[in-house]
């Protein structure tokens, strides 16, 4: 149990780690240009929709939806309350100074691009047949199909 919260953990501070270095280049490259934080922020996006694909990818191979879908959202949830409540903090502004709908507007599109790489990692895998499920029941067809049938004696 302790090595799950740890590997959680390291989950959560990854993503948050990747907002913060998103963070630190458009103060220190591009503060003041949109277009440039608009790239950088869709790179960001880009960057956790990608870690989550590859873990979900890695993860759903040998335990099911239900083992590692709270795991990632748990993660998730965490990496979501750090990059906004503590991400602007860190480069020193307000994480209220835009308002209620950038906030939520934040939370959302952070949201979206956690699910979509979830979802691109999952059906990826489904799609393949790797999945934990699709292993379960081709073993199972196996064991089904080796076994010959037993002749009833009366």
């Amino acid at each position: 149990m302790k090595d799950r919260w740890r590997v959680l953990a390291l989950l959560a501070a990854a993503l948050f780690a990747v907002n913060v270095a998103a963070r630190v280049v458009v103060k220190l490259g591009f503060e003041g240009d949109d277009a440039a934080e608009s790239r950088v922020s869709l790179a960001m996006f880009l960057a956790i929709g990608a870690i989550l694909a590859g873990l979900v990818f890695r993860w759903g191979q040998h335990r099911s939806v239900a083992n590692w879908g709270g795991d990632v959202a748990a993660a998730v949830g965490v990496a979501l309350a750090l990059t906004v409540l503590v991400g602007p903090l860190l480069v020193g502004q307000n994480p209220f100074d835009g308002g209620v709908a950038t906030l939520f507007g934040e939370i959302g599109v952070y949201l979206v691009a956690a699910a979509v790489g979830v979802l691109a990692g999952h059906l990826t895998l489904t799609a393949l047949g790797r999945d934990h499920r699709s292993r379960l029941l081709k073993r199972y067809a196996e064991i089904k199909t080796a076994k010959p049938r037993r002749p009833v004696r009366r």
